[in-house]
């Protein structure tokens, strides 16, 4: 099951708080004395309740895999095959390249991998 995105009261109507900006589009509890979305008004953005959690076991997975943070080639030999890994921001093309390898090898999963995935 996919994980919901809730967006913020009024993200459609203005630019600054997130219209065409992914990295502004996050939850904030709408808190307006009239906020028809306060007021859960039929017609309006849903928030976060009770009813959207994410089962248990599907918790923490991104794509339905466990994911492990690899920061160099040698933590590649923790990662149990089937499993799924990100490779850091820090490391340089080289490396990169050099764990990707090693990946395809093993026959684990690269989730940030530019290109053909």
């Amino acid at each position: 099951m996919a994980v919901r995105k809730f967006l913020r009261q009024d993200i459609m109507r203005y630019s600054k708080i997130g219209k065409n900006r992914k990295k502004l589009q996050k939850w904030r509890r709408p808190k307006g004395r009239h906020s028809k979305m306060r007021k859960m008004r039929k017609g309006y953005p849903v928030g976060p309740s009770v009813g959207y959690k994410v089962s248990r076991k599907e918790r923490g997975k991104i794509k339905g895999y466990h994911v492990t943070l690899i920061m160099g080639p040698n933590e590649l030999s923790l990662v149990k095959k089937g499993n799924a890994i990100l490779i850091s921001g820090k490391i340089g093309a080289r490396k990169k390249m050099e764990i990707i390898k090693k990946a395809q090898e093993i026959g684990i999963k690269v989730l940030n991998m530019r290109g053909k995935k």
